[in-house]
């Protein structure tokens, strides 16, 4: 009977892994989610302050300018985790959907980013500012 048991015990932990997984992913997404609405909310400010004095204390713009930078680099690190628990990584140069196990993609041959890399929390001129208003998005369109 000891083969029974083993059987029951791998079948829970499996859905036990299954349901923290899921929680970890929306989890990832709603912190994403707030970070896209909070760089909305300063693109907002940046365009208040502007409007209301042009002439405006160009550092006082750049502190605004830095912590939509700064989310901006969250919310590629946090997609990339995502991207991990969902088994594959996001090529850099093709934007190929790749078995987290490969280093290079298998489609264009560029090296794959690691969670180590700063290719993760680096900003690139066409990353998103947000995934749910187009508005904002860069003309290349990325999954995540």
């Amino acid at each position: 009977m000891p083969n029974f048991f083993d059987a029951i015990a791998g079948a829970s932990k499996g859905v036990s892994d299954k349901a923290k997984n899921a929680s970890e992913v929306n989890n990832l997404k709603r912190k994403i989610l707030y970070e896209e609405e909070r760089i909305v909310e300063v693109f907002a400010d940046i365009g208040k302050k502007y409007y209301k004095n042009p002439d405006e204390d160009p550092a006082v713009l750049r502190a605004l300018c830095d912590d939509i930078d700064t989310r901006r680099r969250r919310i590629k690190k946090m997609r990339f985790e995502l991207n991990s628990i969902r088994g594959y990584k996001i090529c850099p140069k093709c934007d190929a959907e790749v078995n987290e196990k490969f280093q290079f993609c298998g489609v264009c041959g560029a090296r794959l980013p690691d969670d180590d890399d700063e290719d993760v929390s680096s900003l690139e001129t066409n990353d998103y500012y947000t995934e749910s208003d187009s508005f904002f998005n860069a003309d290349t369109i990325k999954n995540y």
